[in-house]
Formats: C-alpha cells, structure tokens, sequence
C-alpha cells in the first residue's frame, strides 16, 4: 500500500477515489516513562521513551488506515495528514489519527 501525503501518486494517474479511511492509536504513558522523561528534559536530554510511543502510535494509526483503504480496494492513500494529541486527566493518554483518501491508481 502506497502512502503519501500528496495529493496524487507521481507518475500515476488516479483511476477512482474510494473515499476517506481514517486510523487512530490510543497509548496510555506509564508513570516510570513520565517520571524518567520529565528527569532527561530537566537535564537537558531526549525523552526517548516518549519518541518511541510517538513512533508506535504512528505506525500502528497508519496500518489501521491501510488495512481500511485495503478494504475498500484501494492501493494507495493520497492526502494523508497526521495529527497528535494528549488525552485524559494531565495529558497521560496519547492519541495519533492518521486521515487520507483512499485511491485506485493505474498499475504497472
């Protein structure tokens, strides 16, 4: 599954827009991972504990929109757009939601 966020596929022309397919990822931070970041961002360092839930969250949002535009019959999403947001009582759920169109293009 091709994933992009431009508008089209370059070097193939779209043959038919299936739709809009969304996924979204909902991670809880554990309390020894905040306790650890909040410790390296006073020092001056990188909360790499948070990096890598940002980066978990992501991919897993981007496999659920794949999986969806799959479903649809589409081998590309074009237009895909990635937004982050904390969640719950001081911010200690993550949310990633990835959105993009869902597109046939010519194959090769």
């Amino acid at each position: 599954m091709l994933i992009t966020t431009t508008p089209q596929v370059e070097g193939k022309s779209i043959k038919a827009y299936l739709g809009v397919v969304t996924g979204v990822a909902i991670m809880g931070a554990d309390i020894f991972k905040d306790l650890f970041a909040g410790i390296r961002n006073i020092v001056g360092g990188r909360a790499s504990a948070y990096e890598q839930e940002l980066r978990r969250a992501k991919d897993i949002a981007l496999e659920e929109m794949a999986q969806s535009a799959q479903s649809l019959g589409a081998n590309a999403v074009v237009g895909v757009d990635l937004d982050y947001e904390t969640l719950g009582q001081g911010g200690n759920m993550l949310m990633v939601s990835a959105s993009g169109t869902a597109v046939k293009c010519e194959q090769e």
